[in-house]
């Protein structure tokens, strides 16, 4: 068994971390933030040409293609970021897709990409990199991206919530399983927060003045809150703390 020792350490100096869903939102302020922490991070993205260009202003970035719904393209992924750095230490989940429609009318097919890349590709590339930790024999931090609507009913999110409840669910499993590797594995579940997945629906009318209303914070999350979750979850700081789900919502799900 390997047991971390009490830690202070909120610094992530020679760590190599992972992000999915890093091109953007969220996955971004985290790239952004754990880099200037100290770590060497590399950004996954189904955009290429995104993650490219997210990685050309965070200094000693680097950036993969990946689709995380593919076990191939996870494993070609984790093959180079292999090759070129040697070890992986933290992932952080970070990828996601959603669909705003009533239960009744939800498409099958959309109901199948949500819980495909949401739920089935955030085990598949924790599994994977899990299985390295697991042989590194040094342990690791895996953090993954849940929802408030993994806690609590929302209208039109019944894929959504069904993936991220499935995430919450999931890391209990994988941090009881994993814990004696030294492998802490915890979940995020923001509020719906300021990047351009909002957009169109959260952010205008009716459902946004409802949604602040019912917020005893007062306003939506912004990206660097998640991020500095994360940050936490990533560093020495957080040894003691796995399966755990940290909620980042102003009080929405407290009533």
């Amino acid at each position: 068994m390997i047991s971390k020792p009490y830690s202070t350490d909120f610094r992530l100096d020679g760590k190599i971390a992972l992000i999915t869903g890093a091109a953007s939102g969220i996955g971004l302020a985290i790239a952004q933030l754990f880099s200037e922490q100290g770590a060497t991070v590399c950004l996954l993205d189904r955009n290429i040409k995104s993650a490219l260009g997210a990685s050309a202003n965070i200094p000693g970035s680097y950036a993969y293609g990946v689709d995380i719904a593919d076990s191939a393209s996870i494993e070609e992924a984790i093959s180079q970021i292999l090759k070129a750095h040697g070890r992986i230490d933290i992932l952080v989940n970070s990828a996601g897709i959603g669909t705003v429609e009533w239960a009744k009318d939800f498409p099958e097919e959309d109901w199948r990409s949500v819980i495909d890349i949401n739920l089935t590709g955030t085990f598949l590339i924790s599994q994977r990199v899990g299985r390295e930790m697991i042989a590194m024999q040094e342990g690791g931090k895996i953090i993954c991206l849940a929802s408030q609507a993994g806690i609590v009913a929302i209208d039109k999110h019944v894929a959504y919530s069904a993936s991220k409840a499935g995430i919450i669910s999931m890391v209990k499993s994988l941090g009881y399983e994993w814990g004696k590797y030294g492998i802490q594995v915890n979940a995020i579940s923001p509020t719906a927060t300021e990047t351009p997945i909002i957009v169109g629906y959260w952010d205008v009318g009716k459902v946004h003045e409802d949604a602040i209303a019912n917020t005893p914070a007062g306003r939506f999350c912004k990206p660097m809150e998640v991020a500095l979750a994360a940050l936490f979850l990533a560093c020495g700081a957080s040894n003691m703390i796995t399966g755990s789900n940290l909620v980042i919502d102003g009080g929405y799900t407290i009533h």
